[in-house]
């Protein structure tokens, strides 16, 4: 049975699009199921509500590791918007920890969970579990369609790249400050552990039909490949 951790971006969490835009992705999720012969792990990202209290406590003081905390727990709140949509499919729980994560997969219900731990994106939660769980493809959903050349709105030359490399990743990502809510399409431990743990992965717009294209294993969006 083949394993897929899939990340959802917290673009799609944002309140005026997250009660039209889940239920699509809901939908594609039931439909991978009903096929068998995958386990599903879903990681939901922070999105609007992680943003305004990380922004908003870091006005009134509040230090990064606590707004690491905060963010983590938005992103929680929003794997339950995810498990109200699955229904029974869903195991019920959020967990909060990646033992948990483990002994939920095990029930063949389809786990959702948000952020993990202070200072992991949960770009990095969605490539631990896959690393921990081996799994077979990590679909990384974000606001774009992949991974471009350069910033594609505000660079209109930039052009998609059907494949990267984990080091190409790390020139374009690595430098970046690593505060709470900040987090670039891929942040460095993120990028690390796809290349450490092989992981297949595909960075790919968070829309139905390209998340469903990259379940059935189709060229969608951008491939990251491992440095040889």
């Amino acid at each position: 049975m083949k394993t897929i951790v899939i990340k959802i971006s917290g673009s799609l969490f944002y309140w005026e699009r997250v009660e039209d835009g889940l239920p699509p992705i809901a939908s594609v999720v039931r439909k991978a199921v009903s096929k068998g012969g995958s386990k599903l792990v879903v990681v939901a990202g922070g999105g609007e509500t992680a943003r305004r209290y990380i922004k908003t406590g870091r006005k009134l003081g509040g230090g990064e590791g606590l707004l690491d905390d905060m963010g983590l727990r938005a992103a929680r709140l929003n794997a339950g918007l995810l498990i109200s949509s699955l229904g029974d499919l869903a195991y019920p729980i959020v967990p909060e920890d990646l033992g948990h994560v483990i002994e939920a997969v095990e029930t063949t219900k389809v786990v959702v969970t948000g952020g993990l731990h202070p200072g992991h994106s949960t770009n990095a939660v969605a490539a631990l579990i896959g690393e921990r769980l081996r799994a077979d493809l990590l679909v990384n959903t974000t606001d774009v369609d992949g991974v471009y050349t350069s910033d594609p709105d505000k660079d209109k030359s930039a052009k998609l790249l059907p494949k990267v490399t984990t080091q190409q990743l790390r020139d374009m990502f690595g430098s970046s400050r690593m505060l709470a809510g900040t987090y670039e399409l891929l942040d460095l431990v993120a990028i690390n552990v796809i290349e450490r743990a092989g992981l297949r992965t595909r960075i790919i717009k968070c829309a139905p039909k390209e998340i469903e294209e990259a379940l059935q294993g189709k060229a969608v969006g951008t491939e990251i490949v491992r440095e040889a």
